[in-house]
C-alpha cells in the first residue's frame, strides 16, 4: 500500500507497478459498482486515502436511494437498470496545512490533484456502466437531425455570468423555476442551453484560478458553485420535462483549462500527458525556449522559436491560422512551461499546443493511451446519464486532429479527417445513450457536410448569420441568396442547421468558407467577379465600416473574428442610430420590427430556431468602461454580455451574481411583455405558433429564387405534409411590391397567408404571384394546388 506524504516523493514507475492499466481505481458509489469491484475497488480505495496527519477526507454527500431517482430515470432511461445511475464524482482530499513544493515530489499534493482530475473521473463512469443493457437501446451510426428539431425545435440560449437571478438564488435554481418554464411554453420555447456551468478556469499550487474565456476552459465534471449544485441541476432537467422541454449542456473536445489535468501531465504523471498536445523538450534544447516570467506557468513562443522548434524536430510548426491573434500575447498557436520536477523527480519543460488561449491546452485525439479521447467521452456521459440533460453541444470540434504538412507550409489543423472521426465517435456515443448533439464548426461549408454525415446531429449556422447580418447592412440579400445556395449546393440540409441571433460571441464574420477554403474560386457578387478572398474581405470591410467607428461607438471589432455587439446594437447600427441611450419612440420601433424580421428569418425555415436573454429582452451593448478589466486584453466580447434579467425578478439590481453589470433592456422582462400584445416576446410568439403548426421546422429547403426587388429573400420549403411553403422578408426600409417567382411554385395553387389564414394571390402560368410587404416586414405562406384546396388551411 502506498503512503501518501508531503515530504515523500511518488514514483510513477512504482505506481503503475501498483495499478498496471494505468486507470485511477477508485471507489464508484453505486451498490451495483461496488458489488461488481469488491474487494478490489476496496483495496484501492485504502491505497489511495493519505495519512490522517497530511489530509482530512471531505464528508460524503449521501448516496441517492432508489425511490428517488426512479420516476426521473424511468421516464428518460427505461432500460437502465434502477439501482444504478453513474456517478461521476469521487471522494476529495483536503490538505491540513500548506506544502512549499507544487510539483511531483509531493505526494499528497499529487494525490489531491488526482483526486479532481476529469480523467479519474471518466474512467469510473467507465467502469460503472461497461456491460450495462442500457448502453445497446438506441440507434447510433447515423445522425437524425429531424428527429433532434422535433424534440427541442426552439432554444433559449442562457449565458451564467450574465443572468440576474432573485436575491440568493443560484443560476440553476432560476432556469429550474417552474415560472420560467410557463413563459417558455407559452412563447414556444422547448429547449435550455445552459451554457459552461462547471468549474473552469486553472490550478495555481492549492488555488483555483479563475476561467479565461467564459467557462470553456473546463477542469472538473463538478458544477461550479459560482451556478448552483447538481441537485439543482437535475431539478431543472426535470421541470424542463414536465413544461415538454429539453436541457443541453456543453462538452469541450477540443481543451481544458490548467486544471488537475493539465498539472498532473506536466508531471509526466501515468496517462496525463497523453491528453495533450505536449512535447517533452530535453534540457539540452530548453535554449530554444522562452523564458517564462515571473508569476507566471508559461509564455507564448515566438515565430522565430516556433521554426526553430520545428526544425529541431520537436513540433510541426505553424497552423493554419492563429486564433485570437494579439501581438505580444499570442503570436503562435505554442506556449512553453516553466520548469517543473515529476514525480521521478526530473525536471522537465514541455512545449504544447493552444490553439486558443494559453490556458486552454488542447486535446490530443490519436495519442496511444487516448486518455483525450476517454476524458471528452466520460464528461459527456456525466451529464447525460448523471446529471440528466438530453443534448450536448460541442464547442469548437474543429480543431481535433494536427500533423505535419509539406515543407515550408502551415500544419493541417482544420478540416482534418481525425476531427472527423472524433466527431463521430463523440456523435455516436451521445446518441447511443439516447441524446443528440449540436456543433459549432466555423470551418467551410463543406466541412459542416463531412461532420455532419457520422457525427454531431446539428450544426451552428455559421452559413448564413453574416450574411443575414450584410443583408440588413446593405438593403440587399445577395450574398445571403449566394450562401443558402452553395449549402443547397454542397448538400447542407437547413434542418440540420441551428439558426441563431444573439449567442455570447461576437458577430462573427470570418466566412472561412471563402476566406479560406475556396479564396481562389470565383463568385459573382454585386455584378462582378470576385475571389472568395475578395468576397470575405469585402463583406468584412462593409460591415466593419458600418457597424464599427465613430459614429456607432458603442459597438467593437473583435481581434479579426467579427463585431462584439448585441442583436440590438447590431440593428441600432444598421439604421444609423448613433445615440442608443436616448432612442425616439420611433427609433424603438424600428428596432423592434427589425428584430422580428431577424428572428422570422431564423425561425421560418428548416432546423432549430435560437436566441438569448439579450434577445428576448433587446439589451444594448454595455459601456466599455463597465467591463474595462475584463477587455484589457483585448477581449472585447464583453461588452455584449451585459446582464439581464428577463423575468423581473431583481429590478434593483445593478449586476448579476457573477458581477456582470446591468445592460440596459428596450422590451423589459417576460412577464410584462406577455401582458402585451405588441411587444418582441408576443409578437414572437405569433411567429413560432405558425413555425409549430405548418411544420417548417423539418420541411426542406428547395429553392432560393432570384427576385424582383435587392432588399427580397425568397425560400420555397416542401413542409411534411407534402405541400409548398414560402417565406417571404424584406430586408429594406422601403416598402415593396413585386413578383415571387419560383420553378417549384405550381401554376394555379392558391396562395395562403400562414399568419391571418387569408387567401392573398394565386399562382399564375408564369409561376409566380404578386405580394405587398411594408419596409422591414415578413410573412409566411401555404401554397395549395387545386386538389388540396380544402385540406390543411391555418388557424
Amino acid at each position: 500500500m502506498r503512503e501518501a506524504s508531503f515530504n515523500k516523493s511518488v514514483s510513477v514507475a512504482d505506481d503503475l507497478a501498483a495499478e498496471p492499466d494505468g486507470l485511477d481505481a477508485a471507489p464508484a458509489h453505486t451498490a451495483a459498482a461496488e458489488a461488481a469491484e469488491a474487494p478490489e475497488a476496496a483495496e484501492a480505495s485504502a491505497a489511495e486515502v493519505p495519512p490522517a496527519d497530511s489530509v482530512t477526507e471531505a464528508p460524503e454527500a449521501p448516496e441517492a436511494t432508489e425511490a428517488a431517482d426512479i420516476t426521473y430515470d424511468e421516464q428518460f432511461y427505461p432500460a437502465r437498470p434502477k439501482a444504478l445511475r453513474p456517478i461521476a464524482r469521487r471522494r476529495q482530499f483536503f490538505a491540513d496545512r500548506p506544502s512549499l513544493e507544487f510539483d511531483g515530489r509531493n505526494a499528497a499534493y499529487v494525490e489531491w490533484l488526482r483526486n479532481q482530475a476529469m480523467l479519474g473521473d471518466a474512467n469510473v463512469m467507465a467502469r460503472q456502466l461497461s456491460g450495462q443493457a442500457s448502453m445497446w437501446q438506441n440507434s447510433y451510426a447515423h445522425p437524425n437531425p429531424r428527429a433532434a428539431v422535433e424534440r427541442a425545435p426552439v432554444w433559449f440560449t442562457a449565458y451564467p455570468l450574465s443572468f440576474i437571478t432573485r436575491p440568493g438564488q443560484s443560476f440553476l435554481s432560476a432556469l429550474g423555476d417552474p415560472e420560467l418554464w410557463d413563459a417558455f411554453r407559452e412563447i414556444g420555447i422547448r429547449g435550455l442551453h445552459t451554457g459552461p456551468v462547471k468549474l473552469a478556469g486553472g490550478i495555481r499550487g492549492w488555488s483555483q484560478t479563475p476561467s479565461v474565456d467564459g467557462h470553456f476552459d473546463r477542469i472538473s465534471m463538478a458544477i461550479d458553485p459560482v451556478f448552483g449544485t447538481e441537485d439543482e441541476f437535475r431539478k431543472m432537467c426535470e421541470v424542463a420535462a414536465d413544461h415538454d422541454g429539453t436541457v443541453i449542456d456543453d462538452i469541450v473536445p477540443g481543451h481544458t483549462g490548467k486544471g488537475a489535468d493539465f498539472r498532473l501531465a506536466e508531471m509526466n504523471f501515468r496517462d496525463y500527458p497523453g491528453i495533450y498536445h505536449m512535447i517533452d523538450i530535453p534540457e539540452e534544447d530548453w535554449h530554444l525556449l522562452p523564458d517564462v516570467p515571473d508569476g507566471e506557468d508559461s509564455v507564448n513562443i515566438s515565430p522565430d522559436a516556433e521554426q526553430a522548434l520545428q526544425k529541431a524536430g520537436y513540433i510541426i510548426g505553424r497552423l493554419q491560422r492563429v486564433i485570437f491573434y494579439e501581438p505580444g500575447v499570442k503570436e503562435t498557436n505554442w506556449s512553453a512551461t516553466r520548469p517543473i520536477v515529476d514525480t521521478a523527480g526530473k525536471t522537465r519543460r514541455w512545449v504544447y499546443l493552444h490553439y486558443f488561449k494559453a490556458g486552454q491546452p488542447s486535446i490530443n485525439w490519436l495519442d496511444p493511451t487516448f486518455a483525450g479521447m476517454r476524458l471528452v467521452v466520460g464528461d459527456a456521459l456525466h451529464s447525460l446519464l448523471d446529471l440528466g440533460t438530453g443534448a450536448l453541444r460541442l464547442d469548437a470540434n474543429g480543431f481535433l486532429g494536427v500533423e505535419k504538412s509539406a515543407e515550408e507550409q502551415p500544419g493541417w489543423s482544420e478540416g482534418h479527417p481525425l476531427s472527423e472521426a472524433a466527431n463521430q465517435l463523440i456523435g455516436s456515443m451521445i446518441r447511443k445513450v439516447g441524446g443528440f448533439s449540436f456543433q459549432e464548426l466555423n470551418l467551410t461549408i463543406d466541412d459542416i457536410k463531412a461532420t455532419s454525415e457520422a457525427g454531431p446531429d446539428l450544426s451552428y449556422d455559421f452559413v448564413t448569420r453574416p450574411a443575414y447580418h450584410y443583408a440588413l447592412v446593405t438593403a440587399d440579400t445577395e450574398f445571403l441568396r449566394l450562401t443558402l445556395r452553395l449549402a443547397m449546393e454542397i448538400g447542407v440540409d437547413q434542418a440540420s442547421l441551428v439558426h441563431a441571433l444573439q449567442n455570447h460571441d461576437e458577430l462573427t464574420y470570418e466566412l472561412v468558407h471563402f476566406a479560406a477554403g475556396h479564396k481562389d474560386d470565383v463568385f459573382e457578387l454585386n455584378g462582378q467577379e470576385l475571389t472568395g478572398a475578395e468576397v470575405a474581405e469585402h463583406v468584412q470591410q462593409t460591415l466593419r465600416e458600418r457597424l464599427t467607428g465613430p459614429d456607432t461607438p458603442y459597438n467593437a471589432l473583435f481581434t479579426t473574428n467579427g463585431i462584439a455587439c448585441t442583436t440590438a446594437s447590431f440593428i441600432m447600427a444598421a439604421l444609423g442610430i448613433q445615440d442608443p441611450e436616448n432612442l425616439s419612440d420611433e427609433q424603438q420601433a424600428q428596432v423592434l420590427d427589425v428584430h422580428i424580421l431577424l428572428s422570422m428569418y431564423n425561425a421560418l425555415q428548416p432546423g432549430v430556431f435560437a436566441l438569448s436573454g439579450w434577445d428576448l429582452t433587446g439589451v444594448a451593448a454595455l459601456d466599455r468602461h463597465k467591463v474595462r478589466e475584463l477587455t484589457a486584453q483585448g477581449d472585447t466580447r464583453w461588452i455584449n454580455r451585459g446582464a439581464h434579467d428577463i423575468m423581473g425578478t431583481s429590478p434593483e439590481a445593478e449586476a448579476s451574481s457573477a458581477g456582470m453589470p446591468r445592460a440596459r433592456s428596450l422590451y423589459g422582462p417576460l412577464p410584462d411583455q406577455l401582458k402585451d400584445p405588441s411587444s418582441y416576446a408576443r409578437r414572437l410568439q405569433k411567429i413560432l405558433a405558425v413555425r409549430e403548426q405548418s411544420g417548417i421546422a423539418t420541411s426542406t429547403l428547395l429553392d432560393v429564387p432570384d427576385v424582383s426587388h435587392r432588399g427580397l429573400l425568397v425560400m420555397v420549403n416542401r413542409l411534411g405534409s407534402g405541400d409548398l411553403q414560402a417565406t417571404v422578408l424584406n430586408f429594406s426600409g422601403q416598402d415593396i411590391a413585386g413578383s415571387i417567382q419560383s420553378t417549384h411554385l405550381v401554376p394555379g395553387s392558391s396562395v395562403h397567408d400562414l399568419f391571418s389564414g387569408e387567401a392573398v394571390g394565386q399562382v399564375d402560368d408564369l409561376h409566380s404571384f404578386f405580394l405587398e410587404l411594408g419596409a422591414y416586414q415578413g410573412t409566411a405562406l401555404l401554397l395549395k394546388e387545386g386538389a388540396k384546396e380544402d385540406d390543411g388551411d391555418a388557424e
